[in-house]
């Protein structure tokens, strides 16, 4: 499979690609999250605490870009499971923090090494340079989202 050219008016596999481009990306999302085995917003959760380590609501809130309530409804499955804890502060007793356990940390692995696998698999018969050009365009199209916040 080639790409078409950056010029190129269309892409004879997406005739139509300004309608298809909102359900080829919530098709993407829903599979991506199935086969993960994990779902999105737990994924994202855990993603972020593995990079930036124990936060409170409010700051896991603004970096994912939903509010606390949403937060919290999230990490309630993540608590029960014990792939997140709450952690306290140690300058505020009362203050708590969700951070990542052993098993969340283990479990997250999982799921990367999972997904890794599905993609390299999707795209197998990719040339690198498809490869690249699909995450610079995704990556792109996912920062467009974070800017409109």
């Amino acid at each position: 499979m080639s790409l078409p050219a950056p010029d190129s008016p269309t892409d004879p596999g997406c005739p139509d690609a300004d309608s298809q481009l909102p359900y080829q990306v919530a098709v993407f999302a829903r599979r991506i999250s199935v086969a993960g085995e994990l779902d999105r917003a737990a994924f994202l959760l855990l993603e972020q605490l593995s990079a930036t380590g124990p936060a409170n609501v409010k700051t896991l809130a603004a970096e994912l870009g939903v509010d606390s309530s949403t937060v919290t409804r999230q990490a309630a499955p993540l608590l029960r499971e014990r792939l997140v804890a709450r952690l306290p502060y140690p300058a505020d007793r009362r203050a708590v923090r969700l951070g990542l356990t052993p098993l969340g940390a283990g479990r997250l692995d999982q799921v990367r090494q999972r997904r890794r696998e599905l993609i390299a698999e999707l795209t197998a018969g990719w040339t690198s340079r498809e490869r690249a050009v699909f995450c610079a365009l995704l990556a792109r199209f996912n920062d467009g989202l974070l800017d409109r916040r």
